[in-house]
């Protein structure tokens, strides 16, 4: 009965100019030497039959995705549009259901690094146990390593077994002040791992997420152009997780990363002796914590710290590394000659 949706759309505009729209961060190399969707899928294999491994994401990347993942055809749900994660999950999760009533279903992003797999595999164990046994939508949290302002953070509140909590609340994104309050707190990250049981997540969002029931007829019908066509766009996380008082958390023990940003290769990527994450070819002299990545051309650094230099799809960006979670901000200053990419 156990199913997995992998979430595999966006663009990946953080990591431009190496990511495009045909292939963004989650067919990128970004973690070791394949792609973090490849290595998504063969972490679940042994787990979860890859005929039970359903994948949603868009046109663009459609094509490529299928050939890399060795899936069924039928598996690649192709969205018609963009709508966040709740339609896509709800959507999946349908599908699921469809060809297995009784289908519980763990869902995971495609752009994740994941230090112990057969760590990952027990933890989502934990969580299916979990949302089958309490009957209720789960999420891992896992324990901060810093005050990470990107992140979600999730209270965990009673206790309904030696593992599993209820949730008392949610936290998104917060400043670092309120980060490292809810660190002392015991306030996990809010992962983005999540199980549930078919029939829980479609019960839990008749109840609480107005944005996606519009389009729930069409979607018993078969009808997926006229279930997107009808919702609004909205995360699980806001439109359903902050919302319902049937969630629980479960502890994580795996390294991860969501690897949002350029910065974060610092983070699951080797360094140099000082402190660098070089990619294709370059030399530094007299350099400390800087990410390099280079396509083609040899890359020079000599006496500077803390950059964010890469040369791919004919651009070369500079920045400092504390400014890479703010690349959206210079994408939209650009024309759209110089940001607009073709591979």
């Amino acid at each position: 009965m156990r199913w997995a949706v992998l979430l595999a759309g966006g663009s990946g505009s953080r990591f431009w100019p190496l990511s495009t729209p045909a292939t963004p961060k989650q067919l990128l190399p970004l973690t070791g030497s394949g792609s973090s969707a490849v290595e998504s899928v063969d972490r679940l294999v042994g787990f979860i039959p890859r005929e039970r491994i359903l994948v949603v994401t868009g046109r663009e990347m459609a094509a490529q995705l299928s050939a890399e993942l060795r899936l069924p055809e039928e598996n690649i749900l192709v969205e018609p549009r963009a709508a966040s994660t709740a339609p896509a999950l709800v959507w999946a999760t349908t599908v699921a259901q469809h060809r297995d009533p009784g289908a519980d279903v763990l869902s995971l992003h495609a752009d994740w690094s994941v230090g112990d797999p057969a760590a990952f595999r027990r933890t989502a164990e934990l969580a299916l146990a979990a949302a089958r046994s309490h009957d209720r939508l789960v999420t891992v949290g896992m324990v901060p390593s810093r005050p990470e302002t990107g992140y979600g953070y999730v209270v965990p509140g009673a206790p309904l077994d030696d593992q599993a909590r209820t949730v008392a609340r949610f936290c998104e994104k917060p400043d670092a002040a309120t980060a490292l309050d809810l660190m002392a707190a015991g306030a996990l990250w809010n992962s983005g791992l999540f199980a549930w049981t078919a029939d829980r997540l479609l019960a839990e969002v008749e109840r609480h997420t107005p944005e996606v029931t519009a389009g729930l007829p069409a979607l018993r019908r078969g009808d997926a152009d006229g279930f997107f066509r009808r919702v609004t766009p909205i995360s699980i996380d806001v439109g359903l997780l902050e919302r319902s008082d049937m969630v629980a958390v479960v502890p994580g023990s795996f390294a991860w990363d969501d690897v949002g940003t350029w910065r974060a290769l610092a983070r699951v990527r080797p360094k140099d002796p000082s402190g660098n994450v070089v990619v294709g070819p370059a030399f530094l002299r007299d350099s400390h914590d800087c990410i390099v990545w280079s396509e083609q051309d040899t890359i020079v650094l000599d006496g500077v710290m803390d950059l964010v230099v890469v040369h791919a799809n004919r651009r070369i960006l500079v920045m400092p590394a504390d400014r890479a979670a703010g690349i959206k901000d210079l994408l939209a200053a650009l024309p759209p000659k110089i940001r607009d990419l073709s591979p």
